[in-house]
């Protein structure tokens, strides 16, 4: 088992940044392919990045590419989003998740998750 919990959300500019960070307890952190997702009002849960067990691969949607970094510190058991060049479409509940696989899309595909975070961005 795997209690996630994140951190880092706020009310940021558009065009500013922000690291959102989650923190994982349990011995099988490190065996967990991680991923980020965020949720609108009134919208489904999207996919934004995940990041492979030890790091080494990541994976982006369309979106974000270019903007947000998914990095991992499984020594810390931490996972983090660093998200940079911020729009208002970026506004959402942000959710870290744990997958066994990788890379995985679906919410579906993720067992484990945090309660969330709130990234507002203002124009």
């Amino acid at each position: 088992q795997v209690q996630l919990r994140e951190s880092g959300g706020g009310l940021v500019q558009a065009g500013g940044s922000l690291r959102l960070a989650c923190a994982a307890s349990g011995r099988t952190f490190s065996s967990y392919a991680m991923g980020w997702f965020r949720q609108a009002p009134g919208k489904e849960r999207e996919f934004v990045t995940a990041i492979s067990r030890s790091g080494g691969k990541t994976s982006y949607s369309d979106s974000v590419k270019g903007r947000f970094t998914i990095s991992r510190d499984n020594a810390k058991n931490a996972v983090y989003l660093q998200m940079n060049s911020l729009k208002p479409e970026d506004t959402a509940v942000y959710y870290c998740a744990t997958s066994v696989g990788f890379p995985s899309y679906s919410p579906a595909e993720y067992d484990y998750w945090g309660q969330g975070t709130q990234v507002t961005v203002s124009s």
